[in-house]
């Protein structure tokens, strides 16, 4: 395992939080000149990760206008039940490790009977947006770890064809070796074996060289014989 994939282990260990905690509070904006109670979560994280959540949530809940401040969010949907009257106002707090978003109504703008309702599912609908935040955070986690999970199996993997391939490798080169060394004793003993051969074949040749001059000898004899003769 390479050093790179031990260095993305650490970040992915190092990353690992205690549970999160949703605690929604309440606390008074300012809106168009009223004060009004609106609900609040604190949630940490990368600021951009909230700000981009909680806009995709809003956006979820009904027709979203960003200009200005705060944000509104008219005809919601809360907790399935639409509105065609009343209106959400949004905002929030954005800090580098801890951000605050906020939403609530101002009764005014509302039915009566509608005013109980919307604020207690508002309140819930903040809850479950926190909770959402954190778990989606966490399964942007689970998905780093089993990609990290992967690269461990695939690297794992190849190390164990490496091993196979090696194996074979090696048990060849032995098979080898052990016909190199057979090769060579053969060679050893052909070598000897010439070399007495070749030691015979000189005492050969000064033998029938001595042979040769013999015969010349006895040659010459015959011939100086053969010349007396008259």
């Amino acid at each position: 395992m390479n050093k790179f994939l031990f260095f993305n282990l650490f970040l992915l260990i190092s990353g690992i939080a205690c549970c999160q905690t949703v605690t929604v509070n309440k606390q008074n904006e300012k809106v168009k000149g009223e004060t009004i109670e609106v609900f609040t979560v604190s949630l940490e994280g990368k600021k951009e990760d909230i700000k981009s959540a909680w806009i995709k949530f809003l956006k979820e809940t009904g027709k979203l206008r960003q200009l200005g401040s705060p944000m509104t969010v008219s005809e919601p949907v809360i907790s399935g039940t639409p509105f065609s009257k009343g209106v959400l106002y949004a905002g929030s707090y954005e800090g580098d490790k801890i951000s605050t978003v906020w939403m609530g109504i101002n009764p005014k703008e509302w039915e009566d009977k509608d005013v109980t309702y919307a604020n207690r599912e508002t309140q819930k609908m903040m809850n479950q947006f926190g909770i959402k935040f954190y778990r989606d955070q966490v399964q942007i986690q689970i998905d780093e770890t089993q990609q990290a999970l992967d690269a461990v199996a695939k690297q794992q993997q190849r190390t164990l064809n490496q091993n196979k391939d090696l194996t074979i490798k090696l048990s060849n080169n032995e098979q080898e070796k052990t016909q190199l060394e057979k090769s060579l004793e053969a060679n050893k003993l052909e070598n000897a074996a010439l070399k007495i051969k070749l030691e015979s074949n000189k005492k050969a040749q000064d033998s029938l060289l001595r042979s040769t001059d013999q015969i010349k000898k006895i040659m010459e004899l015959h011939k100086e014989k053969q010349r007396k003769i008259n």
